[in-house]
């Protein structure tokens, strides 16, 4: 697995996390690399989403996974910096950590130990997350007279609804893995020692399937999130009137009535 390199001169010291691409498993890793607590950095909430959307561009990477160093995914921003950023420079933290909800491809965040703040806000933004029976999710910024401000409470609240939400935000309450499986905030929750192996099969099996496929899926049900459900089921019909002239429908088909897998090229 060798280190990514971009073009991008703003990508030339990455602060605080390094990115590394596997060709081979057409699998980009972003790693959160500030051991012990993977602090964020204000910069790096920038850096972050320039690279997940170079990433994006990339032809070699089907699959992204963020995760961390050490025992603890990010128990948050760097709380100085928040006082010193420019008005300007926070209203961009929202959309900076939404970065992996806009990528076309499949995220995958791998979480353990504090994943609080924005470690858990960027973990939201992603499609699937993966905790361990050690993790812990939580939004403490009521405990320094704030509010989440990269989009935690509200990714939150549509996952959880409004009352578990209170819970969570208004008491800065912190949520265990098997918790945050049972409420669906976790897509797994795994034991300590299984959650690269998961993450790893995870990632194989959102290979197998078609990549066009899964830009389509993704991009719907994102943008059909707060959709009327009949402007929904009219935009499903679309996408899927598009991929019937896909060639990788095609060949899903002919793979399925052959009893072979199927070998997806994205088009």
């Amino acid at each position: 697995m060798s280190a990514a390199t971009f073009t991008d001169p703003r990508l030339a010291a990455l602060d605080g996390f390094r990115v590394e691409i596997d060709a081979a498993r057409e699998r980009a890793d972003v790693i959160l690399d500030r051991p012990p607590l993977n602090v964020v950095s204000m910069p790096q909430r920038d850096q972050l989403r320039l690279v997940f959307e170079a990433l994006d561009e990339d032809a070699r990477v089907r699959i992204i996974v963020i995760r961390a160093i050490g025992e603890h995914f990010s128990s948050g921003g760097n709380i100085k910096g928040f006082m010193e950023a420019s008005p300007e420079t926070v209203s961009k933290l929202a959309w900076n950590i939404a970065a992996p909800a806009r990528c076309s491809k499949p995220v995958i965040a791998a979480n353990r130990g504090f994943c609080f703040g924005v470690g858990f806000e960027l973990s939201l933004a992603c499609d699937f997350r993966i905790i361990s029976k050690t993790g812990f999710y939580a939004l403490p910024e009521q405990k320094l007279g704030q509010i989440p401000g990269s989009g935690g409470s509200a990714r939150l609240q549509k996952i959880v609804g409004i009352t578990r939400t209170k819970d969570i935000v208004m008491r800065s309450r912190r949520i265990s893995g098997k918790q945050a499986h049972d409420w669906g905030i976790a897509t797994e929750c795994v034991p300590d020692d299984k959650l690269e192996a998961t993450t790893d099969a995870l990632v194989e099996e959102l290979r197998a399937f078609s990549p066009l496929a899964q830009r389509t899926a993704k991009k719907l049900l994102n943008d059909t999130e707060d959709a009327m459900l009949s402007t929904a089921i009219e935009l499903e019909g679309h996408g899927y009137s598009r991929l019937r002239q896909s060639d990788d429908f095609r060949e899903g088909v002919e793979a399925f009535h052959a009893k072979r897998p199927a070998k997806f090229r994205g088009t």
